[in-house]
């Protein structure tokens, strides 16, 4: 066997030996998540599978961050237990998933105190079109009461997140 010969099967084995080392660290996360969990407080969002973290991300909030959100209009980031039940891929921002805001302790809280609780909380990218000025998003809380990331946060957020996954929002 020549020197060549031997190079080339070293080559050969070390590509192999890659290969199959990406494809086994790929194969041990799976494709989709089964919880999601909002630290408001710390700004994050984390997508979990089995209870541990397999992805995190820098979140901006409502206007109003602190507080659970209790009615129409106050910009705050609502908190508690909730389910991930559609998306909507014409957002008028990059992407967004709705979130089952308001339960049914909500509604009745909401109710009891006579106001609306307001609806309509996602997980959205950026305003289309806004792009240019994601830093500025990034460094401040904005939305009406959503939870939002960046645009190639909500595009693997999107990937990740099936319709039904729950949701806990932390204070």
């Amino acid at each position: 066997m020549n020197a060549v010969s031997i190079r080339v099967r070293c080559r050969a084995v070390a590509s192999l030996s890659l290969l199959l080392f990406v494809c086994a660290v790929g194969a041990g996360e799976p494709r989709y998540v089964d919880a999601v969990r909002v630290d408001k407080a710390d700004r994050r969002l984390y997508l979990l599978q089995g209870g541990d973290v397999v992805r995190e991300y820098v979140i901006s909030l409502g206007d109003a961050p602190v507080g659970h959100k209790r009615q129409r209009g106050d910009e705050r980031t609502p908190e508690g237990t909730y389910t991930i039940d559609y998306r909507n891929p014409k957002s008028r921002y990059h992407l967004s998933l709705h979130i089952t805001y308001p339960n049914p302790q909500d509604r009745q809280a909401a109710r009891r105190r006579g106001v609306n609780p307001g609806g309509d909380i996602f997980i959205h990218g950026l305003p289309n079109g806004m792009e240019m000025f994601a830093p500025w998003f990034r460094r401040h809380d904005w939305t009406d009461g959503c939870i939002a990331v960046d645009n190639e946060a909500i595009e693997e957020i999107w990937q990740r997140v099936r319709d039904g996954t729950p949701i806990e929002i932390r204070p």
